[in-house]
């Protein structure tokens, strides 16, 4: 069933909504209570154009949560498993943040500022109240609130070449995870090389929006002959990618252990961090289901809810995110997987809400 959703001034709108609206946006979702666009042409063009070309995303959801004061990195380094020793205001880092039992609060960037204040670049949650409340509670000299941020995103292979018409050749020497600041419009302006896309890219944190539409126009005037597009997160690139969605293929119910973090959870910080004990004793011991990138037979249903794995009539899981790869002629899919039938080449059946479908589990995901 397809159903329109209803916006009011509870779904905040964004300083580049009515450029999104007037590029032809088909569909949107609703991400940290903001307008999140979910589609242009189609899936499956916005799919294929991501992966040639260029597009600017209005990815103003993803909000930003300040910490400032003299305790804004002690306290940030609580919040997660992550060492970030090597955080600077020339690197940002994914950090995983943990509650008391370990489990997945948010999969934010946490971009440094200056010694006393920190952006956390969150997903679809509100960590905002769980971080005011730590530090409140544990006497934090910190002041946590929103920033009025607006990110937008320049994402495909001929991303570096845009952003640097717009902002200068010194944008192509930046680092996967690089982050410096830019002059545009007598306005200096963060952007870090990230993005929520395998095809690279840039995120720009537009600081209020007195320069936005200047901005939005910029981009477009710049990539004409790059064949630049209004864009979005794409469901399918993202399965192909094996970029995980918050609230959809890991919930607090699972630990970043279990969504294949592991590299972000280092031994030296487990004594001190929210969840640590409990991490330890997961990483002692062993996790008992991990996310893993499987196949399904057969044409499927959209995937809006989970879909639960069985094998032998037993539940060994469930698949949260799953499409058609035009590219790769397959079901592609995302699933937490049990322990006991996680390996590479074990077949299960998944139940999707029209009826039973095979599915196997993949070596890794596709790109």
């Amino acid at each position: 069933m397809n159903a329109q959703i209803t916006t009011s001034r509870r779904t905040r709108r964004t300083p580049f909504s009515q450029y999104v609206e007037d590029a032809g946006v088909r569909a949107y979702t609703v991400y940290n209570r903001m307008l999140l666009p979910a589609v242009f042409r189609s899936l499956e063009e916005d799919y294929h154009h991501l992966k040639s070309a260029v597009q600017v995303w209005d990815v103003s959801c993803e909000r930003q949560v300040r910490l400032r004061g003299p305790d804004a990195l002690r306290m940030l380094q609580l919040l997660t498993p992550r060492d970030l020793t090597k955080i600077s205001t020339k690197r940002c880092m994914y950090v995983p943040i943990t509650d008391q039992n370990g489990g997945m609060l948010n999969d934010p960037v946490a971009i440094k500022i200056s010694d006393e204040e920190v952006w956390i670049s969150i997903a679809d949650s509100d960590l905002l109240f769980w971080v005011q409340a730590i530090a409140g509670c544990n006497g934090f000299h910190v002041v946590v609130d929103e920033a009025e941020v607006f990110p937008l995103a320049v994402q495909g292979p001929k991303a570096t070449e845009l952003t640097a018409r717009v902002f200068g050749d010194r944008i192509r020497e930046m680092k996967f995870f690089g982050a410096d600041r830019f002059v545009f419009a007598d306005e200096e302006i963060l952007i870090t090389r990230t993005g929520y896309s395998k095809q690279g890219g840039f995120e720009i944190y537009v600081e209020g929006r007195h320069y936005a539409g200047e901005l939005w126009h910029a981009l477009f005037e710049a990539g004409a002959d790059l064949d630049v597009r209004a864009g979005c997160p794409n469901l399918i690139e993202r399965i192909e990618g094996g970029l995980l969605s918050f609230g959809n293929d890991m919930t607090f119910e699972n630990t970043p252990l279990e969504c294949g973090l592991g590299r972000c959870v280092n031994d030296s910080q487990l004594a001190t961090c929210y969840g640590g004990r409990a991490l330890a004793e997961e990483r002692a011991n062993g996790s008992q289901r991990m996310v893993r990138a499987l196949t399904v037979s057969d044409k499927i249903p959209r995937c809006d809810r989970a879909w639960p794995l069985i094998s032998n009539e037993r539940l060994v899981g469930q698949i949260t995110s799953a499409y058609r790869s035009p590219d790769f002629g397959v079901n592609v899919a995302i699933g937490m997987v049990d322990h006991t039938h996680w390996d590479a080449g074990t077949e299960m059946t998944v139940m999707t809400h029209a009826g039973p479908r095979a599915a196997k589990v993949q070596q890794k995901f596709w790109i």
